[in-house]
């Protein structure tokens, strides 16, 4: 098996858009077991100063989807999903995602290296509102398995 394309570092993939709603936040935060009423009732919501529901952290990982999707299934990285695992997260939040937001998402790789037959791809995706403000800032590494 080759390693990945080195030369992905730097790639800006087109922006991916993801339209916010209130039932799957709440379908979400069930998953996760959440009973903050933030993630549930509307009302709540309002009454701590948000539009609507609130999402629960994690949920920027649904909004990441299309995104992460479309790189790993671009022709021409070398990846072979088989061998992809998730290594790291980590998400820096502006503001939280509530229900109506019209998000797009970005994805910048930022590096690909090989170590002991493995590659690592890091990439960083920027979340941003439909007016174009920054919601979050997501940075995640990959590790692509090699054959040994």
């Amino acid at each position: 098996m080759a390693p990945l394309n080195p030369d992905l570092a730097g790639r800006v993939f087109p922006p991916t858009n993801y339209l916010v709603g209130r039932e799957k936040i709440r379908e979400f935060a069930r998953a996760v077991r959440s009973t903050n009423p933030l993630h549930h009732d509307v009302e709540a919501s309002r009454a701590a100063g948000f539009a609507d529901v609130v999402a629960p952290p994690t949920f920027s990982t649904v909004v990441l989807g299309p995104a992460v999707t479309q790189l790993m299934e671009s022709p021409g990285t070398g990846i072979e999903l088989h061998r992809v695992v998730h290594g790291s997260e980590k998400i820096e939040y502006r503001r939280p995602i509530v229900a109506g937001d019209d998000l797009s998402t970005t994805l910048t790789i930022v590096d690909v290296s090989e170590r002991a037959g493995n590659s690592f791809l890091s990439t960083i995706c920027e979340v941003c509102d439909a007016t174009g403000a920054p919601v979050a800032t997501v940075t995640s590494s990959f590790l692509h398995r090699g054959d040994a």
